[in-house]
């Protein structure tokens, strides 16, 4: 499932393509959406919103609409009129004059008021997003140590939405190496140091993703580049202590990590 860095690189993509333009056709699959297509031709695409692995596009009525890709959704960016050849299924059409954004295979879409969006089940349950620039370290450590929290080993911690929205398996795996923290650890065991640095690299890993990771950095030794330090390298050495990476399951998710320098 993509995590939160992909999920706010697809709304960048379907912002470029849409935002602030009049809507000329819209169209959902499902009957109960239906009623809304004629309420949202003619309106602008304000701006779409991440919420962890959730999508809120805002339109200039005030509606919203909430989407979430789950396993199988996934949305493209087409030429407005473009029939695409796929063996997904369409589930909504956004199109304006020269660009039409299409989302496949998803479920789980609503259309939202104000109010509605306020309460909505998901929303409500969901932490902070990792990705939101104006959540800061202090907070994140905060969050760790709130009795809510601080006695939950980070295997499953970090992939809990209420945690943090946006976490996900790559992520928790890649947060633990930099911490070099065991995936066993809770933070109420954790000194002033080892908190200091998890709560760091809770937001430094995500943003070090979305900024950087699918780009080629030819000068990566001048600068910071995303890459895998211990997903999906199990049996290489750890680069910190040279120790085999190995592979496990935790939270029913594969994980990596050094038994050398995590411990």
């Amino acid at each position: 499932m993509p995590e939160g860095p992909e999920i706010r690189r697809a709304a960048d993509s379907l912002e470029a393509a849409i935002k602030g333009k009049t809507l000329t056709d819209v169209w959902f699959a499902f009957p109960h959406l239906q009623i809304f297509a004629p309420m949202l031709t003619g309106e602008c695409v304000e701006r779409i919103e991440t919420r962890g692995k959730a999508l809120l596009t805002h339109f200039s009525s005030g509606m919203t609409m909430y989407s979430h890709n789950q396993l199988y959704g996934v949305w493209r960016v087409v030429d407005a009129g473009e029939v695409t050849e796929t063996n997904r299924v369409l589930r909504v059409r956004l199109e304006a004059k020269d660009k039409a954004i299409l989302l496949y295979s998803a479920s789980d879409i609503e259309i939202l008021t104000a109010d509605e969006l306020a309460v909505h089940p998901f929303l409500q349950r969901a932490g902070p997003d990792v990705l939101d620039m104006s959540l800061t370290v202090a907070q994140v450590k905060s969050r760790l140590l709130s009795p809510r929290f601080c006695r939950r080993q980070f295997a499953g911690l970090l992939l809990d939405q209420a945690f943090l929205a946006g976490l996900g398996n790559y992520l928790r795996v890649e947060i633990l190496w930099h911490a070099a923290l065991a995936p066993e650890h809770k933070a109420i065991d954790l000194n002033e140091a080892q908190l200091d640095r998890l709560a760091q690299a809770l937001l430094d890993i995500p943003r070090l993703s979305y900024q950087t990771r699918g780009r080629v950095d030819e000068n990566h030794h001048h600068g910071a580049l995303f890459r895998f330090k211990v997903f999906h390298r199990a049996g290489e050495a750890c680069e910190r202590c040279g120790t085999v990476i190995e592979k496990t399951t935790l939270s029913s998710r594969p994980f990596y990590g050094c038994p050398g320098c995590q411990k």
